[in-house]
């Protein structure tokens, strides 16, 4: 009998021990691991900085519901999108577009400073402008992110990973929806980043990251040496409560992203506001690629542009009762977070935008929580 991800996910881990017969895995907190009489490995693992048995069934099953070749943890989303521009080679011309999570943009602008990449940042309202900006023959790595956060604009991947391939560059997706909704490596993805302190852990309690490769060539390798070099591992514990977060996956993103659905059409045309920013609504700019490359919901994050500008927006804000005024995202909590606050300088996020990340508290309470807040 075929299993299907879902199944793999919900049963994440799931074994027997013939001693006791327990059917959720330990925790391995060993940090070295025995050797035999020829002093070769007793298993498949040597020392912690190289891996360890908790993470295994963790990144097998990344790597199924991504359908890749292969995944690896890291410590923070941070720590694995370094480890990717680790792989990068000197000098190397880099396209990424111009809103995107702020902390990778950031790690990319200094990379340029210093000279160890050539930075080009593309508009990702315009569809021709990955292509005019790729250099054929120059061009390593093609960043996208879809959808954009927080402004939430959608990037075609498998018209991206064409781009990429055809000029003999690489393309890296930062999928922020989670596999359940968008897979990249079906649609010609080469590399596809998570933030597992997201979606993936879904309590807001485990900082990590992942990459998931379409194929295991010498770049994944470059990848595994920098994560054991740089020692940019996560821990037991933190890959154990992984692990059970990502057995619920598909329920919370499911829940949330109807929930998140419903409260953009309630929202739309709304008197107080200037737009919601929402893939799933047909008015979007992206909705017909979003439903193309999205197949299970459109995802349960948005923003909300409030007309009064900054202080506005920030009153919003620090006015709901529900919703918590709190950074990051994919939790089962609903979060609300005045993006002016905490974005660089640099950044063209609009001021009067708010990002929310819909959790899995009854939608109607969390309409009524955001129409009391518009109205204060």
């Amino acid at each position: 009998m075929d299993r299907s991800p879902d199944t793999d996910a919900v049963q994440a881990g799931h074994y027997i021990d013939p001693e006791t017969g327990a059917i959720v895995p330990p925790i391995h907190t060993s940090t070295t691991y025995a050797r035999d009489g020829e002093y070769e490995p007793l298993g498949d693992h040597t020392y912690i900085r190289d891996g360890l048995p908790t993470f295994d069934p963790v990144e097998a099953l990344a790597a199924r519901l991504d359908r890749g070749a292969g995944a690896r943890l890291f410590a923070s989303g941070m720590a694995a999108f370094s480890a990717m521009c680790e792989s990068l080679n000197r000098h190397s011309h880099v396209v990424a577009p111009q809103v995107m999570y702020y902390g990778a943009q950031s790690w990319l602008r200094r990379l340029n400073e210093r000279g160890d990449i050539d930075l080009t940042l593309f508009d990702q309202h315009d569809p021709n402008a990955i292509g005019s900006t790729i250099r054929p023959g120059e061009t390593e790595l093609v960043w996208v992110e879809t959808p954009a956060n927080p402004t939430w604009d959608v990037t075609d991947i498998r018209a991206a990973a064409s781009l990429a391939h055809q000029a003999g560059a690489f393309l890296g997706v930062d999928a922020t929806a989670s596999p359940v909704t968008t897979r990249p490596i079906e649609l010609g993805a080469d590399l596809v980043f998570h933030a597992v302190t997201k979606y993936y852990n879904g309590h807001s309690d485990v900082s990590g990251g992942l990459l998931v490769t379409a194929s295991e060539d010498e770049r994944w390798e470059e990848i595994a040496a920098v994560r054991s070099a740089s020692g940019a591992i996560m821990g037991p514990f933190e890959a154990w409560l992984l692990l059970r977060g990502m057995r619920t996956l598909h329920l919370r993103v499911e829940r949330s992203s109807e929930s998140a659905s419903a409260i953009a059409r309630h929202f739309e045309g709304h008197p107080r506001l200037i737009a919601v920013l929402y893939p799933g609504l047909e008015s979007h700019d992206g909705h017909a690629t979003a439903r193309a490359q999205m197949d299970r919901g459109f995802g349960g994050m948005m923003s909300l542009r409030v007309k009064g500008g900054h202080d506005s927006a920030r009153q919003v804000a620090t006015s709901t009762k529900v919703f918590v005024p709190a950074t990051s995202l994919g939790g089962v909590e609903s979060l609300i977070e005045h993006r002016a606050a905490v974005e660089p300088p640099e950044s063209i996020v609009p001021e009067d935008l708010l990002r929310l990340s819909i959790g899995i508290e009854p939608v109607e309470e969390l309409i009524a929580d955001l129409e009391q807040a518009l109205s204060s």
